[in-house]
């Protein structure tokens, strides 16, 4: 259903409407003012350690700054959370979020791969048991509801937010993994190493049999021309382009070196591809419970990846900046080495820093805020490399970060699906069940772990049309999936929400209870509330006033008590003021 013009619901059509919307959102403006280890080990890897510096106090945080921050480490402002950073300072609710142990996926058990007869489905409508069973075991639907669930309800937010981050950076996706519990304990990896090293996440998405499918580095062989046999490349490549360094050499501040003819550096060529293919030989997914294990288990995404010395491809392998790894060693040394190589490369800072900035931050950091960042990527403050835990408080709190009010005009992120979706039922009080979350965000461009590609739903240097400004999440961004945006806040606003599914286990629906809004002594001080809670207290005075007429034109012509307060609530989270998080 479409999202109502403004005359149907009784509102007068706003001067900040569509044309404004679309100038400031193309613009990014608003108005007015740890996994277990496995094989190997990082020669640099220490247990990660938060530096003693801070930037804030109990006595300085405002309100605004307050609201910022939570809007960059929640899946939602709360008034409640506001308080409580203002009460204890940022630096001290950043270290309360990093000693909150991961809420896991859990409940999920092994499926064999070929699906049974008893768990396919078959279209019914409604779905019988096997249908029922094949939606929850072999597709994204159960990982998705959690997805959403845990956003909405979980205590460790930030472990949550980065998490989500690092699975749009080192992807996996249920166009292959279509097993839930395969989806499910690859994000276990990422929710556990979120606030470890950095190294230590390498070598777990590495040796992850969930990864070894989806980049088919499980039961890749050693050369053998008797039987065909090569190593496959497919992880190699992507380690490097994706998950470490990228294409090409960069600075500390993350722009690119140039060589002589002023043409960037290639970061690795065709033979490194090679070598680390090479090292990559010899693993296989791991035997299934009670099973002996041989080459070419089954495929399971339970545990770590194996290894079989006799498939491993021998002899010297050539990897980054001319570093060989010697021949004659097991395939845990050769894979060792090849990810130390990686994990001590100059990039990894500039180039993991800066997208984890984009992620929860900004989509256009300057080079200073990316180096300041890569700085502490590179050294903790007490000598260790990788610690993610610090780089992500030296992300949220670099002065870019903080304040009362953005660093530039263009500071600020289009809110992608996901966040858009859940900052609005979280900061409004709302409940779900995970569905209506699920489906409005597949709508909206982003079918949560279900990115087409590894290259995930957009790439984090994709730039708004005729603009040299960077936007990633702009690149879903369309005229349907903007529909797709108005349509979840009408359900969830207008429409009271959507019923329980009788077909889900628990289903509660999704719904948001707006009476202790419409409770508030006057619209003016309602919109004041929503104001602080949604917009960090940014709305300018013009768009106030404009919502506070649609309001109040609302009340009067409806019996409805809530519908002052429903105008409010959709006037200001479909516009652009919100959409663009600042």
């Amino acid at each position: 259903m479409a999202s109502p013009r403004f005359e149907t619901i009784g509102l007068p059509v706003p001067r900040w409407g569509f044309a404004a919307a679309c100038t400031m959102m193309l613009a990014l403006t608003a108005c007015g003012g740890g996994g277990s280890s496995g094989a190997g080990s990082a020669t640099t890897t220490a247990t990660s350690t938060t530096p003693t510096t801070t930037t804030t106090t109990t006595t300085t945080v405002d309100p605004v700054d307050a609201a910022r921050l939570l809007d960059q480490a929640t899946f939602g402002v709360t008034a409640s959370d506001i308080a409580h950073v203002q009460s204890i300072g940022i630096d001290a609710y950043i270290s309360e979020q990093f000693a909150y142990p991961p809420t896991q996926y859990t409940g999920y058990s092994y499926t064999p791969h070929t699906a049974p007869t008893s768990c396919s489905g078959d279209g019914s409508n409604p779905p019988d048991a096997a249908s029922l069973c094949a939606r929850e075991q072999y597709s994204p639907f159960q990982v998705q509801l959690d997805f959403f669930t845990h956003a909405l309800n979980n205590p460790d937010q930030l472990r949550q937010r980065v998490a989500f981050a690092l699975s749009q950076i080192m992807v996996v996706s249920s166009v292959q993994i279509y097993e839930a519990y395969g989806l499910a304990n690859f994000e276990n990896i990422l929710l556990n190493d979120a606030f470890g090293n950095y190294r230590t996440l390498l070598q777990d998405v590495t040796l992850s049999p969930t990864m070894g499918a989806y980049l088919d580095m499980a039961n890749s062989d050693q050369t053998n021309p008797q039987n065909g046999t090569v190593p496959n490349q497919n992880y190699a490549r992507e380690l490097m382009q994706l998950f470490s360094i990228g294409l090409v050499e960069l600075n500390p501040d993350g722009t690119q070196q140039l060589g002589d003819t002023g043409a960037p550096i290639p970061t690795f060529t065709g033979t490194t591809i090679d070598g680390l293919a090479a090292v990559f030989t010899g693993w296989t997914y791991p035997p299934l419970s009670g099973a002996s294990s041989q080459w070419t288990n089954p495929i399971n995404y339970n545990g770590t990846m194996v290894s079989f010395p006799n498939h491993h491809q021998a002899g010297t392998k050539t990897l980054l900046n001319g570093y060989t790894v010697p021949a004659g060693q097991t395939p845990e040394q050769d894979l060792g080495n090849a990810l130390d190589d990686i994990f001590n490369h100059p990039n990894v800072g500039p180039f993991i820093s800066q997208q984890l900035i984009q992620h929860l931050v900004t989509s256009n950091p300057s080079t200073a805020y990316v180096a300041r960042v890569a700085a502490v990527f590179a050294n903790n403050g007490v000598g260790v490399r990788g610690d993610l835990s610090a780089v992500v408080r030296a992300i949220l709190e670099d002065p870019e970060a903080r304040g009362p009010t953005p660093a530039t005009n263009e500071f600020g992120h289009l809110r992608e699906p996901a966040l858009f979706i859940t900052s609005t039922l979280r900061s409004l009080g709302g409940q779900s069940d995970g569905e209506l979350p699920r489906s409005a965000s597949s709508a909206m461009g982003q079918p949560i772990y279900s990115p087409e590609t590894v290259f995930s739903f957009y790439p984090p240097s994709y730039q708004i049309p005729g603009t040299q400004t960077l936007g990633p999440e702009f690149g879903i961004q369309n005229s349907a999936t903007a529909l797709a945006r108005s349509n979840f806040i009408n359900t969830v606003i207008m429409q009271g929400g959507a019923a329980a599914d009788p077909t889900v286990t628990g289903s509660t629906g999704t719904s948001i209870n707006l009476t202790a809004l419409s409770s508030a002594p006057t619209t003016a001080a309602m919109i004041a509330q929503l104001n602080q809670t949604l917009m960090h207290g940014s709305l300018p005075s013009d768009a106030t006033n404009i919502i506070l007429t649609a309001a109040d034109v609302a009340a009067g012509t409806s019996t409805n008590s809530l519908a002052a307060a429903r105008a409010a609530c959709y006037l200001i989270l479909t516009s652009a003021q919100y959409q663009v998080e600042r």
